[in-house]
């Protein structure tokens, strides 16, 4: 059964419930050190009062609803907070690479998970894209925010490449896109994307960015409004099959393999998941994004 629309917006706002309250303690710090700590009290006091009747809500649950608990995305973010949420770190971070893996193989790739160390996650991208760069990135976003949210205990992601056998560190492979990144990025919420159908391609402007979507085979991709070929706005371009044609050039997309053409030439795919089960994109700051 679909969610009502008024829930979904519900869950978009309470998902930076965290960032809202971190910004008003930190406008309590501006009265002095003594109103500041009261601020952070309350703030305990608040989430142990609540913790304390999470943890007795689950205690009188039978495993197939807290099952169903831990499935909704906003619940089991207040589960994992006080340590109640039924699922290990491992299973956790599997769980959330199944969910993003189907939108790693629009784009050419996989990632397979070797180990958790502790705080630290290895992984091991697989078939990527290796002739576009920005679908490298879009990959590794995607993977980093759906770990980030489902085990907020992850402390670093690291990618082993098959050569030379080395580990990356996360820090350098995600500096573009985490805030605070010369690139760095924010989700804006597009449900309207959620009414694509079959076949469509529409266009779209999100925070100052003009975008186009396109449905194939019970997905949708997105990518910027430039064709690389001719440099004009693809407006106008129509799907046959997974291929979409400048209406200009006539250059052909594939839209399910990272927007790559036969001339060597590609979109700029963005990435586009679902959050809170809104479709969401994510945009440089830089591009008009708010941080």
């Amino acid at each position: 059964m679909d969610r009502p629309a008024a829930l979904d917006e519900n869950d978009a706002r309470w998902r930076t419930a965290g960032d809202r309250i971190q910004t008003l303690l930190d406008a309590c710090a501006a009265s002095g050190p003594a109103a500041h700590e009261r601020a952070s009290e309350l703030v305990r006091e608040v989430v142990g009062l609540y913790g304390a009747g999470l943890r007795r809500i689950v205690a009188a649950c039978d495993a197939g609803l807290t099952e169903r608990l831990a499935a909704d995305d906003l619940v089991a973010s207040l589960l994992l907070v006080h340590g109640l949420h039924p699922h290990d770190v491992r299973r956790r971070v599997s769980d959330a690479l199944e969910r993003v893996r189907p939108y790693l193989g629009s784009h050419g790739g996989d990632v397979d998970l070797l180990e958790i160390d502790g705080g630290t996650v290895r992984l091991a991208f697989t078939g990527s894209c290796k002739s576009c760069p920005s679908s490298a990135v879009t990959l590794e976003l995607a993977v980093e925010d759906a770990i980030r949210a489902a085990a907020p205990e992850v402390s670093s992601i690291e990618v082993v490449t098959a050569e030379p056998a080395a580990v990356i560190p996360a820090e350098s492979l995600l500096a573009r896109v985490r805030p605070g990144g010369p690139s760095a990025t924010a989700w804006h919420p597009a449900p309207e994307l959620a009414g694509l159908r079959p076949g469509e391609v529409a266009g779209f402007g999100i925070a100052d960015t003009a975008m186009l979507a396109c449905r194939v085979d019970g997905q949708t991709f997105a990518y910027r409004d430039r064709c690389p070929v001719c440099d004009d706005s693809l407006a106008g371009a129509r799907l046959r099959g997974a291929l979409l044609a400048c209406p200009r050039c006539h250059t052909r997309f594939d839209v399910v393999h990272a927007g790559a053409a036969a001339k060597g030439v590609h979109l700029e795919p963005l990435p586009l998941l679902t959050r809170d089960g809104v479709p969401s994109v994510a945009l440089p700051v830089a591009l008009g994004a708010p941080a």
